[in-house]
């Protein structure tokens, strides 16, 4: 199994598309969510509103994606979003300069280093232009920003490139209007635009990106509240290095400094044990700590969770302590005071950030639950996770089954993501269900008409069991919880 594999199955069954298939020539780093897509993700952000957001009595809010370029002044991406590149002297083929070293070296490269500290590494490892074999240039800064005009004018702007900010620029707004009381997160699903200099992991690396943000506001002189006593003596999965994780609890990582403090931890506990509740094993997962040649320009502390997949630990989360940063940015170039009162004091929140791909969020789940049995292939979704939770399926398509099934589909398809399958042999339609992660199959046959029962298939098992169809809406409800 590997990324190819996942892949293919999930192109084959409509998860995701390359954009503008159609057209050759279509630039990379860009792709459609199928039908199958479209749901596997509402399911899953379902579950991150569930366990984040309602949890943890966050606000949820939703902020535009062009904003003027002065926004991206004050937050330092006009002069820090960069990538490295490099040029064929002789094609002009342009590559990112750590990820074409890394292509020589075989082992990993940071992303932080200096454009001479990448010169220097292109030279000692003799890196060549992969096409024709011609000396590459000197490195040059690279901005990822996607630049739009605003009206006729066209007054400068640029498409944001990280839900952050429209988070960060509302915090004066949500505090008039909204009964906030430090600490409070703030959540945002939404698209993000990456200028990426040559995309060529697929849905793993894209221009235009689906993310799941989270910013925790908070008093820095309050981070050891009663309710993140909670997460004291859950086992982080902390790496400090590219190693492999140790579990250590949060209390005891507080005490060892590892992490900075009671507010930190109980963050990070929720984003691990959201991804163990989703389906990916404990065991796959670490928060690995950057060094500071690895940290983002804003932050003071951070940690990347990854999972382990096929190709090696892959990075689904940034959680980063983005310190009074981006608000004291803010009020300086906007000439706005982003202070809040916290129960009388005038205080300039401080920010742990919690931001989440989506897109490879959901490319782990499904490589976690990629299964090859013989000739049999099938994605053992976990039920609450799965895009279909119940097809109905006719034996055959005839003798009144159909008309049954049909009854049957009705019965269950508004409390379920139910699918209906009457095409082809009843093991084809299985094994379809299979490739879709569908958990529960249910066969209307000749006992449903003599008897009022269905045949339900579990799909890891291939087990049967026999249900009255009036219980089958409780029964499928007491296993897709």
């Amino acid at each position: 199994m590997n990324y190819e594999d996942v892949m293919n199955l999930a192109v084959r069954r409509g998860f995701f598309f390359r954009a503008v298939d159609s057209y050759p020539n279509t630039p990379a780093g860009f792709w459609d969510y199928g039908p199958l897509g479209v749901a596997f993700k509402n399911r899953y952000l379902n579950l991150w509103r569930r366990y984040l957001v309602k949890r943890d009595e966050m606000l949820e809010i939703d902020t535009v994606q062009i904003m003027p370029k002065a926004v991206f002044v004050a937050s330092g991406h006009l002069s820090n979003f960069t990538d490295p590149k490099v040029e064929c002297s002789k094609c002009h083929t342009i590559y990112r300069a750590d990820k074409v070293i890394e292509e020589k070296v075989k082992h990993a490269v940071p992303e932080g280093l200096k454009d001479s500290e990448y010169d220097a590494l292109l030279a000692e490892n003799h890196v060549l232009c992969s096409n024709c074999k011609n000396p590459l240039s000197g490195t040059k800064r690279f901005n990822m920003m996607f630049r739009v005009g605003i009206g006729p004018q066209e007054e400068e702007a640029y498409l944001r490139p990280e839900t952050a900010q429209g988070i960060f620029v509302d915090v004066p707004l949500l505090f008039k209007t909204q009964r906030i009381k430090l600490p409070k997160g703030i959540a945002q699903v939404g698209k993000s635009f990456r200028n990426e200099i040559a995309p060529r992991q697929g849905i793993l690396r894209l221009r235009e990106l689906n993310q799941a943000e989270i910013e925790v506001l908070f008093n820095p002189e309050k981070v050891d509240l009663p309710k993140f006593g909670a997460a004291l003596d859950y086992k982080l999965n902390i790496a400090q290095g590219d190693v492999e994780p140790t579990p250590i609890s949060v209390s005891e990582a507080v005490a060892q400094g590892v992490i900075p403090h009671k507010l930190i931890g109980y963050y990070l506990h929720l984003i691990q044990s959201f991804y163990e509740k989703v389906g990916i094993p404990s065991s796959a997962i670490r928060l690995r700590k950057l060094g500071d040649d690895e940290k983002a320009f804003y932050s003071s502390v951070a940690f990347d969770l990854e999972v382990r997949t096929s190709g090696g630990w892959l990075e689904l989360v940034a959680c980063n302590y983005r310190s009074d940063y981006d608000l004291t940015r803010h009020a300086e170039v906007s000439k706005t005071d982003f202070t809040v009162d916290d129960e009388g004091v005038k205080v300039l929140p401080h920010i742990f950030e919690l931001s989440m791909g989506i897109d490879r969020s959901l490319f782990a789940l499904l490589e976690s639950a990629y299964r090859v049995e013989g000739e049999r292939t099938y994605l053992a979704l976990k039920p609450a996770v799965a895009p279909i939770q119940v097809g109905v399926f006719p034996l055959m398509g005839k003798d009144g089954l159909p008309e049954e099934a049909k009854k049957v589909y009705e019965l269950i398809r508004d409390d379920f993501e139910a699918a209906y399958d009457e095409g082809g042999s009843i093991g084809r339609r299985y094994a379809r269900s299979d490739e879709a992660g569908i958990p529960f199959c249910v066969t209307v046959d000749q006992e449903t008409l003599k008897e009022g029962t269905v045949t339900v298939r579990e799909r890891d098992t291939k087990g049967q069991v026999k249900v009255k169809v009036n219980e089958l809406p409780g029964w499928l409800a007491s296993q897709t919880r």
